[in-house]
């Protein structure tokens, strides 16, 4: 992207000019007459669409990256950087693949097919002993072994969902349920709808990942009492922030550079806090060359996995 710097003069009432220097020729006090300049006009700056996958509701989501995005933003005063939220995984898959995000913080699985749909991977989030699956049944429901769900309903925030859906599947198959046929599996849209059909009791279980967890908890402290983590997985690699490949290599350094430099700041950190993670780290694409092992193994151990 080129951006025009540097001073620009531009003349008030162009056209005229030749009309202020035929009345300077006429009076020769004001021969050294000098037409008033005003300012150049501000340059434009690009939009960059930033899309940040549907692990809260929008509204919350909002709310939590909206300060993250804008504190980028302010590092970077020639771009414009707009977040965008997606009212469902589905919705930000699509848009995901078909390009239309610039920079994005997909989930692992995302993170993996989009490498093949015109994304690098620039940097992630720290913490990876946090991005493990959660199953919360509600304290009264009698629940105490996996297979006390057999014939029973499950929740989960979306099929693709990696850490709050994949791996706790992963989980129940390898501890003496058939995922596809023992349960029924419903997949509900958010990470909040699947804690709330558990503590409704719409579902025997709900499966979910630490932080929308902790989040329920602090905000819900009454109600959240009335759930346990009954079981959690074993982790594995934290979500990824990419990047087009097409943009500007400068313009990925600086944003990478600004990601990562939260951690460096207290106003940095108090946002990241309310992710909450501690950090973003720096990533390219073989940090998840995991991911990829991990879906090759669910698909053949527990059930295909959507195109």
């Amino acid at each position: 992207m080129h951006v025009l710097r540097g001073p620009r003069a531009w003349l008030v009432g162009g056209g005229c000019l030749a009309a202020l220097l035929l009345a300077a020729c006429g009076q020769g006090a004001q021969a050294d007459y000098t037409p008033e300049l005003s300012p150049p006009p501000a340059q434009a700056a690009r939009v960059y669409r930033v899309g940040i996958h549907p692990l809260h509701n929008p509204r919350r989501l909002l709310e939590l990256y909206g300060p993250v995005v804008e504190a980028i933003n302010a590092t970077l005063p020639d771009v414009d950087l707009q977040l965008e939220a997606s009212r469902n995984y589905e919705e930000f898959e699509k848009k995901l693949y078909s390009g239309q995000f610039d920079f994005a913080m997909p989930n692992p699985y995302q993170t993996v097919r989009a490498l093949g749909r015109g994304y690098r991977v620039i940097a992630k989030m720290a913490d990876d002993q946090e991005f493990r699956g959660l199953i919360l049944v509600r304290r009264d429901s009698g629940i105490d072994t996996v297979r006390d769900l057999k014939g029973k309903a499950v929740a989960y925030p979306a099929a693709t969902a990696l850490a709050a859906t994949l791996l706790p599947q992963q989980y129940l198959q390898a501890h003496g349920l058939d995922v596809k046929s023992d349960i029924q599996n419903l997949y509900v849209g958010s990470q909040e709808s699947s804690i709330l059909n558990v503590l409704r009791g719409h579902v025997a279980a709900a499966a979910t990942w630490p932080p929308p967890w902790k989040a329920f908890v602090a905000e819900h402290p009454d109600v959240a009492a009335q759930l346990e983590v009954k079981w959690q997985t074993a982790p594995l690699v934290n979500n990824s922030w990419m990047a087009r490949r097409d943009l500007p290599p400068e313009l990925v350094q600086r944003f990478t550079r600004a990601l990562i430099a939260l951690k460096d700041t207290d106003a940095g950190r108090r946002l990241l806090a309310r992710l909450p993670v501690s950090a973003m780290e720096p990533a390219s694409d073989a940090t998840y060359q995991p991911v990829q092992a991990f879906l090759r193994d669910f698909a053949r151990q527990v059930r295909p996995i959507e195109p």
